[in-house]
Order: C-alpha cells, then structure tokens, then sequence
C-alpha cells in the first residue's frame, strides 16, 4: 500500500488543493483547499480517483471533521466558457483558498502549473493527489462536492445520465446531447459531439 507524505514542509501550514471536473462537457469545475494537522493518518486516503465511490462518500465527513481547515468552490459552465477551463481551474482553487479560516504559509498544487495566489508559496506537485495527504484530501472533498452537485442536475436533465458519468464525456452523455441538444449547463466552448454538429 502506497504511504502519502504528511507534508512537504513540517515548520509551514500547508493547504493541499485540488480540482475535480476539468475534463467534463457540462457542469462546474470543482476545487478543495485543505489544511490538515500535521499528524493526519487514514488508511484509507488516497487520490481519489482510486477510490470508490464508497470510499471517497466514507472519507469525506472525516476530512471536514478533522481538518484545520477546507474550502470548497465552484466555478460554473458559462465562466469556463469566457475564461477557459485552465484559468476556471486555477480560479475555483483561488476562491477556495479564500475561504479558509486558517490562511495557510504554503499551498501544495496538484499538477504542473499555477496562478500564484496572493504572495502564498506554492509548490506543483505532478500526480499529488497519490503522493500528499492534503492534496488528497482535497481530491476527496472537490470530487464528492462535485458529484452529488451533478446528481441533483440529472434529476433536471436526465436525458444525459449525469447520474453515472457526472458530465463526463461519455457514449451516454454524447448520445443524449445528440438526441435531446445541449441543456443550459453544457460548456459551449468544449468539444461536445465527436463532429461537433451545430447544437446552438
């Protein structure tokens, strides 16, 4: 079993974020912030995309119970469409980082790239979700936020089966944007069938 990092820098706190949705047709982008204490131990946390979804449901009131601190934020359909789904990402982190109430010293970046926040250290971790406990954490919060916010959009629009893919590109979803045309919570800049047919 993979053992995650309690932390980079043991003298800072330390805000783990993360995003959950970059990739889905319709629907927001999701972030986490979490500050967890320095001596945070789970069996189970890891990144959550290896987890089920019955563990991540598991894991979720455990992280905001114990937490020094979490933020979630959302950044929506039409913002993506006006600013790109990079900069909404780096947005929804942003905003969540704001809403601690603890500030953090340093914040641990899952990926490659970041928006320097408001004279915060950052640190980009490439795959931190699967080696930093409070970048999964954050990972955990950002997908369950996520996922239940779009299992309430598919009792509106079930034609998509959000329920299942939760604005993932899938056969499914595709199929019911072909069917049915794009609902009000599509992203109109992303590519939402493969021959990108005029849906507008």
């Amino acid at each position: 079993m993979l053992h995650l990092l309690p932390y980079l820098n043991e003298q800072l706190t330390e805000a783990g974020c993360d995003e959950a949705g970059r990739g889905c047709l319709a629907g927001p982008v999701v972030a986490a912030a979490v500050i967890l204490p320095k001596d945070f131990k789970h069996e189970l946390l890891n990144d959550s995309k290896q987890l089920t979804e019955k563990q991540r449901q598991k894991l979720r009131p455990i992280i905001e119970q114990e937490a020094i601190a979490w933020a979630v934020s959302f950044v929506n359909h039409q913002e993506i469409d006006e600013i790109n789904i990079l900069k909404a990402s780096y947005l929804a982190m942003h905003r969540s980082v704001d809403q601690l109430t603890t500030k953090p010293e340093h914040l641990l970046i899952d990926g490659n790239r970041f928006i320097p926040y408001k004279g915060i250290e950052h640190t980009c971790v490439v795959k931190g979700d699967g080696k930093y406990l409070s970048i999964a954490a954050a990972s955990v919060l950002a997908k369950t936020h996520r996922d239940d916010y779009m299992e309430k959009m598919h009792e509106q629009y079930p034609h998509y089966a959000w329920d299942k893919n939760k604005g993932y590109p899938t056969k499914a979803h595709r199929a019911g944007i072909k069917e049915h045309g794009i609902s009000p919570f599509h992203r109109k800049t992303f590519r939402l069938l493969d021959e990108q047919m005029s849906l507008f």
